[in-house]
């Protein structure tokens, strides 16, 4: 019978029994198939409560991006509208706008809720 997890060990069992089931096939609707999401919701709230995950800091998010895009910040300053304004903003001297976090959204698919996060 499952129940909700509330131990490490207990954890670490059920990761352990998902792999197991996960190496059978599965057939949608089947008693295996019932068990695996069950079980799989069970963890999931396990781990939202004791391995909660934080967002990044929007400015090394917005850094993080500019790199993997290979933006430079003379197309960050137009985006943002001037130079001083991305200096300000990257060196955390001015807070996004909501026009800003709009279009560093747009274009560089950063989540808004990352962006407005306190920094």
């Amino acid at each position: 019978m499952l129940r909700p997890i509330k131990t490490e060990k207990e954890y670490d069992n059920a990761l352990a029994h998902v792999y197991e089931l996960m190496q059978t096939d599965i057939v949608e609707g089947s008693a295996i198939s019932d068990e695996l999401e069950i079980l799989s919701l069970l963890i999931k709230e396990y781990e939202l409560v004791h391995y909660p995950v934080s967002y990044p800091n929007p400015i090394e998010a917005i850094k993080f991006r500019m790199e993997q895009m290979n933006l430079s910040e003379n197309e960050l300053s137009d985006l943002l509208g001037t130079r001083s304004r991305k200096s300000e903003v990257l060196s955390g001297k001015r807070k996004l706008s909501l026009s800003m976090i709009r279009k560093l959204a747009d274009v560089l698919h950063i989540p808004a809720n990352v962006l407005i996060e306190a920094y």
